[in-house]
């Protein structure tokens, strides 16, 4: 009976550790911390066919990645950027947007990016 208990609370130590690693691996977690402290900080799932999600300045965007054909193989041709909630972007420069566009180009050499409105006629205005 001691052993079975034993072999119980063992088991039980072991799940709690598990479960709090995989809470503090959390992606959305991390995004979360990140969007608190204004940090850069882009989560993405290898798999193409999913959207990613980064952060940047406060401020969380969504991007849908598209693929299509290149001259060597397919790989990812466009990427649709929006905010998650447009208030936050108040008060962000053309030069945040510039640096985000090139973090993705960091991983996406290929991509066109394509932002939503408001802030595609706001880097494109005179």
């Amino acid at each position: 009976m001691i052993w079975l208990l034993r072999l119980v609370l063992v088991s039980l130590f072991i799940f709690i550790i598990f479960v709090t690693i995989k809470f503090l691996l959390k992606p959305t977690r991390k995004l979360e911390t990140a969007r608190k402290h204004k940090r850069f900080l882009l989560v993405d799932n290898e798999e193409v066919i999913k959207n990613f999600q980064l952060t940047y300045n406060g401020v969380v965007f969504t991007g849908e990645k598209y693929l299509g054909a290149t001259k060597n193989s397919i790989d990812v041709v466009s990427i649709s950027l929006s905010p998650d909630h447009t208030t936050s972007i108040q008060g962000m420069a053309k030069e945040d947007y510039y640096f985000i566009e090139k973090k993705i180009h960091e991983k996406y050499p290929v991509a066109q990016i394509n932002w939503k409105s408001p802030i595609h006629e706001f880097l494109h205005q005179k």
